[in-house]
């Protein structure tokens, strides 16, 4: 194989974890994630973890950067790059060729495009200029920038406050951070149709919800973690916290989360799209194809074969 790795993205419920579980076990190999929230223990159901795609045929898959830091804390990108390198260093060492999968654009691309970053601490001024502006206004701020963050996961002001704080902070310094090694990469991502994209997320949100979500999060906070932490981080814990606070109703809950998570799904597309325009190449796969001819071809494009088909 003429990989140092291989890439497995694709959008929100495109079955790209059950693939690249399906991948790794052919290869004798183990996945390293780039999950934004699924680095977080406990958030399980919120963060869709789905942990039982990592069992095939009976082999649970090793999978490295899912549970590593505790609820509340604000992980970022430089911090990925760090663990993803010593996750694959120890992948590389037992003399595999690991896959990484995932949905979070920035932290994939970080990898891929070797990303020098620094540490970005907060910058109270800058905290108190943007108080009090609404996510409408501060997502037009954020897209004057060069945009070095993950603007698919910005849908809280929190969030997009932090985002700007980055890009202020880059633009007055310097990237002369450390060195990431370059890495040879095949890049597969998962095609799956707007409409039965849109039919999966649905259906997996009920199901999630059916299985305890809200229970979850009620956990999350009995532990003392405060609800605006949760809401941080976006998605299924910024509605589903409103709602176990008693700020929405159940079916006014549902109905904004599942808006939200297909406009996700939309976003998380768009920045696979800049990420070839940008220099990485991605060879598409439509996520209808039977498990067995999605993992052979990827096997066929790893050793060099009919690279072009999926570009």
């Amino acid at each position: 194989m003429d990989f140092d790795l291989i890439t497995i993205l694709g959008p929100t419920a495109s079955g790209k974890t059950s693939l690249a579980a399906a991948l790794a076990f052919e290869l004798h190999t183990e996945i390293i994630s780039a999950d934004s929230r699924q680095v977080y223990r406990r958030m399980d159901l919120g963060t869709g973890k789905d942990l039982a795609d990592y069992v095939v045929d009976g082999v649970r898959i090793p999978c490295h950067l899912i549970d590593i830091v505790e609820p509340g804390t604000k992980y970022n990108v430089f911090e990925y790059q760090r663990d993803f390198l010593a996750a694959y260093e120890e992948v590389r060492r037992r003399g595999m060729v690991p896959v990484l999968c995932g949905g979070t654009g920035l932290y994939l691309e970080a990898v891929l495009r070797g990303y020098r970053l620094m540490p970005v601490p907060e910058d109270k001024n800058l905290r108190d200029k943007l108080a009090g502006k609404s996510l409408k206004e501060l997502t037009g701020i954020l897209k004057t920038y060069k945009q070095l963050h993950n603007t698919t996961d910005v849908d809280t002001p929190k969030r997009a406050v932090r985002a700007i704080e980055i890009e202020e902070y880059y633009r007055s310094h310097p990237l002369e951070g450390r060195d990431f090694p370059a890495l040879r990469s095949l890049v597969v991502g998962i095609e799956i149709g707007r409409e039965e994209r849109r039919r999966k997320i649905s259906e997996r949100l009920e199901q999630r919800l059916a299985q305890g979500m809200a229970d979850e999060i009620r956990g999350l906070l009995d532990e003392g973690i405060a609800p605006e932490d949760l809401i941080y981080y976006g998605l299924e814990y910024k509605y589903l916290t409103q709602y176990v606070v008693g700020q929405l109703g159940y079916d006014e809950m549902f109905s904004h989360l599942e808006t939200a998570i297909h406009q996700f799904a939309k976003r998380q597309m768009t920045w696979f799209r800049g990420m070839e325009r940008r220099g990485v190449p991605i060879h598409w796969l439509d996520a209808s194809l039977p498990m067995e001819e999605k993992v052979d071809r990827i096997k066929r494009w790893a050793g060099g074969e009919d690279l072009g088909a999926g570009a």
